[in-house]
């Protein structure tokens, strides 16, 4: 027989269950909001203290609401909160697999995907999500399973909350950790956002691709496209996240493709008048950032890339060369359209030149000597001495380094 204290404590339980199931929008708001304060960080016999035993009657009753207005907005992001307190409670493991049997994990994702529901409402699914991976292999491939992968990195892409976005890396990170089942397509998820138009997107996924690098192996061809696209970002903190990521790839079968990208984006197309947009923006006269500007930005972004790649190895120094990136440098150098690519140019340039003595008597060939003495005394600001005959000149250069000059060096070194 249950004691008085007992048969009290489930009268209670019922009368609160009661008062829920009873009570409308503003009510049920409220009693979250003494849910949350109260019993947040709270441990699974803590919880079941609480409620005499009958915990889990009551995240039955978060979760059928979840269930019936997720849709709609209704208190949402307190409910996800206080569903939270239950997923989140050491050795609550029983309310996680309760939140799992009733479909948790796709109502979760579905909510990434509705764009009329608040981004603070997506961040808290996204916590959710990141308890549901923490718990183990399998519950990551629960989520991946269920289409998880595509739904954050579409979330990653489009949202507009820093805070948000963070949430996903974390998740993601998560997913694409201890989970060799689909670590690839969380791989594939992340290259998929780089096009996107959001720079913090893009600086995440590429930070994450870096880290998993070493994990998947062989990265897939279809990344080295959307990143050499992403050299052309105006946000530097996304060139620097694509240098590193380049760096990383070094040894891996796409590096060839890579290496001959960088060098091709160094010579843009030929120039052409800057267009109007097409698409109805605040100021109809506003100029796209189009070709050429684009190229320009690559083509400075590249100037940098292959210095810094240079100076890593001698051998990436000598494949570059042999790619002809020396005419390509001196092409940027002479871009005085876009200062940048002239900057990063000769600075790379100057590298190659003091590092193999055939480069410099190509290059001081190529320019004469009162220019290229120019050059070595301020690499740095050459292009500023530069008149436009001068520049135009290194701009149309045709210097032209036989292909095994760079190996015959190396040898004879």
């Amino acid at each position: 027989m249950t004691s008085v204290k007992e048969q009290e404590a489930i009268r209670k339980l019922m009368v609160f269950l009661q008062e829920w199931d009873s009570a409308h929008k503003v009510a049920r708001s409220r009693i979250l909001d003494s849910f949350i304060k109260s019993s947040n960080g709270k441990t699974e016999p803590e919880l079941e203290l609480e409620f005499s035993q009958g915990a889990s009657l009551f995240l039955a009753r978060l979760t059928a609401w979840l269930r019936m207005t997720y849709m709609y907005s209704t208190c949402l992001d307190k409910l996800l909160k206080s569903i939270g307190i239950f997923l989140s409670a050491p050795s609550g493991r029983r309310y996680l697999i309760e939140f799992l049997e009733i479909g948790g994990v796709l109502i979760l994702l579905e909510i990434l995907g509705l764009n009329h529901l608040k981004e603070e409402d997506k961040r808290e699914s996204v916590k959710l999500l990141q308890l549901v991976a923490n718990a183990g292999r399998k519950y990551k491939e629960l989520i991946c399973e269920s289409y998880g992968v595509q739904s954050l990195a579409e979330l990653l892409a489009t949202s507009t909350s820093a805070e948000a976005q963070e949430e996903v890396q974390v998740l993601l990170d998560s997913l694409g950790r201890g989970n060799p089942k689909y670590q690839n397509q969380v791989y594939k998820g992340l290259v998929a956002v780089l096009p996107c138009a959001s720079p913090r997107a893009q600086q995440l996924a590429l930070q994450m691709l870096g880290v998993m690098q070493d994990l998947v192996g062989e990265a897939p061809p279809a990344l080295v496209e959307p990143l050499l696209a992403v050299l052309g970002s105006v946000h530097l903190e996304v060139q620097y996240e694509a240098i590193q990521l380049l760096k990383a790839l070094t040894a891996h079968q796409v590096w060839p493709a890579l290496l001959m990208g960088l060098v091709a984006l160094l010579t843009p197309p030929e120039k052409q008048p800057l267009s109007f947009c097409n698409k109805t923006t605040e100021d109809p006269n506003a100029l796209c950032l189009r070709e050429p500007m684009l190229a320009y930005i690559q083509q400075a972004a590249a100037a940098k890339a292959v210095g810094i790649l240079a100076k890593e190895s001698a051998e990436v120094a000598e494949e570059l060369i042999q790619l002809k990136v020396v005419h390509g440098l001196m092409v940027a150098v002479g871009n005085q359209d876009h200062a940048p690519s002239q900057r990063h140019g000769s600075i790379s340039l100057e590298y190659f030149v003091r590092t193999f003595p055939f480069v410099e008597e190509h290059v001081r060939k190529a320019v004469g000597h009162t220019l290229f003495q120019l050059f070595m005394d301020s690499p740095e600001t050459w292009y500023t001495k530069l008149d436009p005959a001068q520049a135009e000149e290194l701009a149309s250069n045709i210097a032209d380094i036989p292909k095994d000059m760079a190996r015959k060096q190396s040898t004879e070194g």
